[in-house]
């Protein structure tokens, strides 16, 4: 063995490591350490790299010494994470005439001349950056040196020393470049990241018997099912069996040719060293193989590519056969991989027609025909039609449509927008912020600059997972919720220390809650029960009701439907909390805003137009986020809040005789001081008195507040005095304390980000800075008042991991998150949970 300051012989004893010399450089000596057949290699350190960029050469003679005379040889990039990149690989160092006449005579005089002309135009091209055009087409040596002395005004280098010198300084120079360091510097590499480089003796992959390249794996790229998959090329050198076309299968397929046909005993040592790899290397393997007359050499390993179901399913396989623990197999999956397996996907094969880019706000794929309107998506979906409900921006009033649609597109909006938002709890795919779009809504058309005119009937897909949106129905790939992906929720589950529960607004999002195996419901918008067609009128004869009397009437027919959906609700969730927000958006959001709707609404109610139009303009405010809504509503309009009060408590008492006792707990949203918190909670306590008495039947219930509003926060120890929790609603919470809109900030938001104005949206990503501080300031004085005050965040940040990191960091007893969300914040949950027990992370090699 060789080894001197700047290179090192790779051997079962030597100095190699990750952190000196690259992940490939350490992954080949396991190999070497397993017995594998491995061309004798040499790995660079990143500090000889860094020498060679910069003018100062190893020795090169003692270097290809380590070979013997004549070798020839390829190199190969080795940075510390794989995902890094690096240069490309060239192969055939030391060609030159006098090896090519010595191959001439042992493998042919094609074989030699065609490894021959691609060593020169590699060198040429890859090496020396010389045009590629001039060694372009089927040529011979003999043309391809006149080509390169013609651009170089010199001769092709016949000394090995010149050729790994210059290959070396070329790979070493191209990591050093400003694009390589960006590029790589997008997958978390740090600005000064080594690349060490391996030198490694050729297996040709070319002669007159069994010769050619390979790549195999043993579990399925889409799937992870065990499986042997990969191509074979006979006749040919490094990864070119993956792209050409006359490339072979490994094992005997029905479909063509394959290595296993005329090489059963090589396959079966390919299988073999596959299952020793993922036994002592803890991991599925993909391998990089040459065969020359019939001899197997192993070139490379490297993790097998693989989708987010492929995945889990290695790790929980891995883990099922005791090869990792279950803490190793939960943190192998980052938590957002599991968006793949929950919703449909955008094939990764399928050909992608981008018409424009928004915002990636909810994962998942879908097709369907463009409407324009929620009516024209549910008469839509009456035919069986599946389609894309695209708005200009969605409001309440577009619930039932979202709920017909197969996805959402908008030309407004952020992460946090109501298209968002409930787009989310639903599952539906969404993109928002496609500001390219131009939509006519009275036309009923889409127009994308640059591109045709769409109608409504057209087909569209939305890639919600992206925020591309395509023309035409793209090929797609199922979710998968079963088998593998179930038994790392179990894991999860058993790992976590933190309480996961969903926001669910209706009975549909809390059946797929618990199919996610939630501890409850953090949050319940009850607005959104309102907007049923059947419940709309009644809601609108209420808010144009003069005097309290008419306005208890009104509601007194909307009672019986509330406290049906709590009773499905609380039966659904038996035995699980249930947290109920009273009622929070403002009036005018049920009323019509078009003169179609007003004249429909004025007959409904039976009076003049002119009348419901003073009413709607009446109830108009300059900045209704910020307006009459909330507790506000339950302050000056208490009769709401009253009458869901009473759908709670009778819901309570029914849903109770047949099971396990419910006890909601009631939320009042938009607190900003504990005055509020006590007149509503003096007329809830009321109601629950008078239903008490009335039916003879008691019962247990918490209210509690949502803290949205900065001063809630600060003031949160005196409201702590009227409240049994306290849930942050961070949408709100940092859209105030940023005096941001969350439906505008997108417009500007990705030019602040990459100015560094902010690390990241504040709207995707929790600021534990800011809105973070409030947040602990709030949790650390309500819990100075009340030590038994529960603490959660119900906001849409709940489901981030960094949200999660930061609510188990605060103490918080829950995060409450969009049902979708749910495995990520559990996995993630999961995750912190072990990294706290100091395990550690991804321990993947015993070799």
């Amino acid at each position: 063995m060789l080894s001197t300051p700047d290179f090192t012989e790779i051997t079962p004893t030597a100095e190699v490591r990750t952190s000196t010399h690259g992940n490939r450089a350490k992954c080949l000596q396991r190999l070497v350490r397993l017995d594998l057949p491995v061309p004798k290699t040499v790995a660079l350190r990143f500090e000889t790299v860094r020498a060679i960029a910069g003018g100062r050469m190893p020795d090169i003679r003692a270097l290809l010494d380590v070979f013997g005379q004549g070798a020839l040889l390829s190199v190969r990039s080795s940075s510390q994470m794989p995902d890094w990149g690096g240069p490309g690989t060239i192969l055939n160092i030391g060609m030159n005439d006098e090896k090519a006449t010595e191959l001439a005579a042992t493998h042919g005089q094609s074989a030699a001349d065609a490894l021959y002309v691609s060593f020169i135009r590699a060198y040429a091209v890859d090496v020396l950056r010389l045009d590629a055009d001039p060694f372009e087409g089927p040529i011979t040596p003999r043309l391809a040196k006149s080509a390169f002395e013609a651009e170089m005004d010199e001769p092709f280098p016949q000394d090995p020393c010149e050729q790994l010198a210059e290959v070396l300084k070329s790979m070493a120079r191209a990591w050093e470049g400003t694009t390589a360091r960006l590029l790589r510097q997008a997958q978390g590499a740090p600005a000064d990241a080594g690349l060490g480089l391996v030198v490694q003796e050729m297996a040709l992959g070319i002669g007159q018997g069994l010769s050619g390249s390979g790549v195999v794996q043993f579990a399925s790229p889409e799937t992870g099912e065990a499986q042997v998959t990969g191509r074979w090329l006979p006749q040919a050198q490094g990864r070119a069996a993956l792209s050409e076309t006359d490339a072979q299968f490994i094992v005997s397929d029905k479909r063509g040719k394959s290595l296993e046909d005329v090489a059963p005993e090589q396959v079966a040592a390919l299988k073999s060293a596959g299952a020793l790899m993922r036994q002592r290397l803890r991991e599925e393997m993909q391998i990089e193989f040459t065969l020359m007359n019939g001899h197997l050499s192993i070139l490379d390993a490297v993790r097998c590519p693989r989708s987010g179901r492929a995945e889990v399913a290695v790790a929980v396989a891995l883990a099922e056969d005791g090869i990792i623990t279950t803490d190793e197999a939960l943190l192998r999956i980052p938590p957002f991989t599991l968006n793949q397996l929950l919703h449909r996907q955008v094939s990764p094969i399928a050909a992608r027609d981008v018409l424009t880019r928004g915002i990636a706000a909810s994962p998942g794929a879908a097709t369907g025909k463009i409407v324009f309107s929620a009516s024209a998506a549910q008469a839509m979906a009456a035919q069986g039609e599946p389609c894309i409900l695209v708005r200009r921006e969605t409001s309440p009033e577009d619930i039932r449509g979202m709920h017909a649609a197969q996805a959402v597109l908008t030309e407004r909006g952020g992460m946090t927008s109501h298209a968002a938002v409930i787009a989310r709890g639903l599952g539906l795919p969404c993109v928002t912020g496609a500001t390219r779009l131009m939509l006519d809504s009275r036309k009923k058309t889409l127009t994308v600059p640059g591109r045709k005119i769409f109608h409504e009937g057209d087909v569209i897909t939305v890639d919600g997972s992206t925020g591309d949106v395509l023309a035409g129905a793209a090929e797609m790939v199922e979710p998968a919720l079963g088998g593998a992906f179930a038994t790392l929720m179990d894991w999860a589950d058993a790992a976590r220390d933190i309480g996961i529960r969903a926001n669910a607004d209706t009975p549909e999002d809390a059946a797929m809650a618990q199919r996610f195996g939630v501890d409850g419901i953090g949050l319940c918008r009850t607005e959104h029960m309102f907007f049923d067609p059947a419940r709309l009128t009644v809601m609108r004869e209420m808010i144009f009701a003069e005097n309290p009397s008419d306005r208890a009437a009104a509601l007194d027919r909307l009672l019986p439907m509330q406290r049906a959906d709590f009773i499905e609700l609380f039966q659904m969730m038996q035995g699980q909390p249930v947290t109920i927000r009273l009622f929070d958006p403002p009036l005018h959001e049920f009323l019509p805003g078009d003169r179609d709707g007003i004249r429909a609404l004025a007959e409904a109610l039976d009076l003049p137009v002119s009348r419901v139009q003073s009413r709607i303009e009446s109830l108009q405010e300059f900045n209704p986020m910020l307006g009459m809504r909330g507790v506000r509503l339950g302050v000056t309009v208490p009769e709401i809040y009253e009458m869901q009060a009473r759908a709670i408590f009778e819901a309570t008492i029914k849903a109770s005789r047949k099971g396990a006792p419910v006890v909601p707990e009631i939320m009042i949203p938009l607190v900003s001081a504990r005055r509020e918190v006590e007149l509503v909670k003096g007329r809830v306590d009321a109601i629950a008195a008078e239903v008490r008495s009335k039916t003879g039947q008691d019962f247990t219930y918490r209210l509690g507040v949502m803290v949205e509003t900065p001063r809630a926060a600060l003031r949160a120890g005196e409201i702590a005095e009227h409240s049994a929790f306290l849930s942050f609603g961070t949408n709100d919470l940092t859209q105030m304390t940023y005096g941001l809109s969350r439906d505008d900030a997108g417009r500007f938001m990705s030019a602040y980000v990459q100015q560094g104005v902010f690390p990241e949206d504040p709207f995707t990503q929790l600021d534990v800075d800011g809105v973070g501080e409030l947040m602990h300031l709030g949790a650390d004085r309500g819990r100075r008042a009340r030590p038994d005050l529960i603490i959660s965040i119900c906001g849409e940040h709940a489901g981030q991991p960094s949200a999660i990191a930061f609510s188990r960091k605060a103490g918080f007893d829950y995060v409450s998150c969009s049902p979708f969300r749910v495995p990520v914040a559990k996995l993630a949950a999961a995750q912190l949970s072990i990294q706290d027990k100091n395990l550690p992370v991804d321990p993947k090699v015993s070799v």
